[in-house]
């Protein structure tokens, strides 16, 4: 692991990663770089795994091989116009936020670029995380592979087409806050019934954990195992019929949707946060 990584931000996802790759590679806090807006959220870290302090964005884009784009997506026009002078070709650019493409981010450089765009979820942050992938054609299959690498310690990466982002960042992105809302209704329910709230929480987690599982691992299709718990004439098809009753997987398609309609219209640097 000789080259040197960078992180422009040093927010929660940010911290996340590089506390995984510090975690999975030994002496890798030594080739890692960190800048933010407020230098003492930035020292913090530093001081907590031993990583580089960059007092400027530039001075981290001078001192990285891969720089990780770790900021809000209204903050990538600065970011990018502050430092596309101290950017050269050779290094890579992996950008985290939704609704900016790699060709958009391309704009800001005089040469082609090579950029990776990525995009992971909260479960990172336990190692569980689900990256998607995608890179612009200046990549090497080598340094796409070397990305991987590195994310792999928080989480499983994926590599797709671009194209597809937009739909990960809902069914990945966005999906563990509407996954903890049926966490938390399940146990409402559970709890309304007598049940002490951290047992329901426990049960209801467990449950979603191991059929997740169940459909990884074993290769189960979701309808199959809908069908393998759904007796005839039991209380889990009764469960059922009123999820369906009340429209509960359109629902969740115009979920998506919506949220995908979002991430596009942040493709405008203009949009406010």
């Amino acid at each position: 692991m000789e080259k040197r990584i960078g992180f422009i931000g040093a927010g929660n996802m940010s911290s996340t990663i590089i506390r995984g790759l510090v975690k999975s590679f030994e002496g890798m806090n030594q080739s890692i770089y960190i800048s933010n807006r407020t230098i003492k959220k930035a020292e913090k870290l530093c001081n907590q795994v031993h990583i580089n302090l960059c007092r400027t964005n530039v001075e981290l884009a001078e001192n990285s091989d891969i720089i990780f784009l770790g900021v809000k997506p209204h903050m990538y026009d600065g970011v990018l116009r502050e430092i596309s002078s101290y950017v050269t070709k050779d290094q890579i650019i992996v950008s985290l936020a939704a609704g900016i493409t790699t060709e958009d981010m391309g704009e800001y450089f005089k040469e082609p670029m090579k950029i990776i765009r990525i995009m992971p979820n909260v479960p990172v942050s336990v190692g569980e995380g689900m990256i998607a992938l995608s890179s612009n054609g200046n990549v090497t299959g080598e340094e796409v592979d070397f990305v991987v690498q590195l994310l792999s310690s928080v989480g499983k990466v994926d590599q797709i087409d671009e194209s597809l982002i937009d739909a990960v960042t809902t069914i990945s992105g966005c999906s563990p806050a509407f996954i903890a809302m049926f966490v938390e209704a399940l146990a409402d329910g559970s709890v309304r019934k007598g049940m002490p709230r951290d047992k329901a929480y426990l049960y209801a987690a467990q449950t979603l954990i191991g059929t997740g599982k169940m459909i990884l691992e074993k290769g189960l299709h979701p309808g199959e195992l809908k069908d393998m718990v759904s007796s005839p004439g039991g209380v889990t098809i009764e469960g059922v019929y009123e999820l369906e009753k009340r429209g509960f997987r359109n629902m969740l398609i115009e979920v998506v949707e919506a949220c995908e309609r979002k991430t596009k219209s942040m493709k405008s640097k203009k949009v406010e946060e």
